[in-house]
């Protein structure tokens, strides 16, 4: 299982939440997709964060690179102050991690 976190940086007054509610949706429909969470920063509400939880890289991949994904995002880009961040990160069970 794998935690893909996307972080905005929005311009003064945008609302990123109709085009947020588009990707979901059509995430929703993608094999491997489990679900995901909405942050906004408390101490400044132009940052935003979406953590989307996979089954697997491979089919995260894919959503990335889907026609859909790329349609949705390009009506983003002019509510974004910055280029959007992408990380990924392998999910570790806790019964496992040795420290």
């Amino acid at each position: 299982m794998i935690k893909v976190i996307n972080g905005y940086k929005l311009k003064q007054g945008a609302d990123l939440q109709p085009v947020l509610l588009k990707l979901r949706e059509h995430a929703m429909s993608y094999p491997g997709y489990v679900g995901a969470e909405n942050l906004v920063s408390d101490k400044d509400p132009s940052i935003v964060a979406i953590i989307t939880t996979w089954d697997n890289v491979e089919q995260w991949r894919d959503w990335q690179g889907s026609r859909m994904r790329g349609e949705i995002m390009k009506e983003a880009e002019p509510l974004l102050e910055e280029e959007l961040r992408v990380s990924v990160y392998r999910v570790i069970p806790t019964v496992r991690w040795v420290g």
